[in-house]
């Protein structure tokens, strides 16, 4: 015996009318029913949001709007049936149709969110953690497990509904061809992407520039059609992926070490003085603690320049960081000065000389 036979035996003293009784109890038990589990969900991520567990709150949160969805699919059509048998109208015969695309849905939307969610605890709680992981391998497995999910989905929905899913891939087959002629960009772009995947030209974090194009800034997305990077003066650049298949790309976030390359001029009047100065600057490089003596360090006369005695200087520093980079520089080349000024010579600047000869006299007005 069916629960609307039940149903209709319990209320049979309500008259003909009992399925409108039959409706508002149905109706009021989903509502009911939606009510108890928000709440109880609700108190249940709280507690799991105090775990060290990835996958349990994410599983949970994930669950909260689609949960939500079943369970007024469910309890619509359960009352939609139970018109259907009082009415016999046709339109209620999508019913069935209807509750099996919105449980495909629903199954679907969960795992989508739940994939999201679980990505986004794992970045986080790395993130705390202070340990190391790669943020562009996850992203990329996050994007190809939401695509088969939502593709997947899509293929049970139609066999669902009557239609053949090997009748539609066939059709797909067939209309990729036109398809392809028709999003070559597109294509191009999500193909772009996926080498970016591939290659790891980049990860999102790393500053990246080109000396092709104008692109320069921090990687803030790498999507499958555009690749969003942050300028310095924190505008945000949209890139088409096809972009980086034609371009060289520099990612100076990868580099091992800073370059300091300088040229320092004194006066030629200091000549006897340079051998002296460059052996001190020399010293005092591979003495610095923030110098990597293990990489090429050159301090050396270079140049018979027009107003000046120049020698250059080319080393590494430990650091890659930007900043502290340029502190390094600033106390280098302090240093460097001091130790020209140390053996009582001076740096050059542009100057002239007139040479006038003995039998000129020059005298006042």
């Amino acid at each position: 015996m069916s629960i609307t036979e039940n149903l209709n035996i319990g209320l049979g003293f309500f008259g003909e009318e009992t399925w409108i009784v039959q409706v508002f109890i149905v109706v009021f038990f989903t509502a009911f029913l939606n009510w108890v589990q928000k709440r109880v969900l609700s108190k249940v991520i709280v507690k799991l949001e105090r775990t060290r567990t990835y996958w349990d709150n994410a599983l949970f949160e994930a669950a909260r709007k689609p949960l939500t969805f079943l369970i007024w699919i469910i309890g619509l059509t359960f009352a939609a049936d139970i018109v259907k048998n009082e009415t016999e109208a046709a339109i209620f015969g999508a019913v069935a149709p209807i509750r099996d695309v919105g449980v495909i849905v629903v199954i679907s939307w969960f795992l989508v969110r739940f994939i999201g969610r679980a990505e986004k605890n794992i970045i986080e709680k790395k993130q705390i953690a202070g340990e190391e992981f790669d943020r562009t391998t996850a992203d990329a497995i996050a994007k190809l497990l939401r695509i088969s999910i939502i593709i997947t989905s899509a293929l049970v929905a139609m066999q669902t509904l009557g239609y053949s899913i090997s009748g539609v891939l066939a059709f797909g087959g067939i209309g990729g061809i036109a398809v392809g002629f028709a999003a070559r960009d597109l294509l191009a772009n999500f193909f772009g992407g996926f080498m970016i995947y591939m290659d790891r030209p980049f990860d999102v974090g790393d500053w990246i520039r080109s000396p092709d194009q104008e692109i320069e800034g921090t990687v803030e997305k790498i999507g499958w059609r555009l690749t969003t990077i942050r300028t310095f003066d924190k505008r945000p650049l949209y890139v088409p992926n096809a972009i980086f298949t034609n371009i060289s790309v520099e990612n100076p976030s990868r580099m091992s070490n800073r370059r300091i390359k300088e040229t320092i001029g004194i006066r030629y009047d200091d000549v006897s003085k340079m051998r002296d100065i460059i052996a001190d600057v020399k010293q005092m490089l591979k003495g610095h603690d923030d110098i990597d003596a293990n990489q090429t360090l050159i301090v050396n006369f270079n140049e018979f320049a027009p107003s000046s005695l120049d020698f250059f200087i080319y080393t590494f520093t430990k650091t890659t960081n930007w900043i502290e980079f340029h502190e390094v520089k600033q106390d280098v080349l302090l240093k460097v000065i001091e130790i020209v000024e140390s053996h009582g010579a001076e740096c050059a600047f542009p100057t002239s000389t007139i040479h006038i000869p003995q039998n000129v006299n020059i005298s006042g007005s």
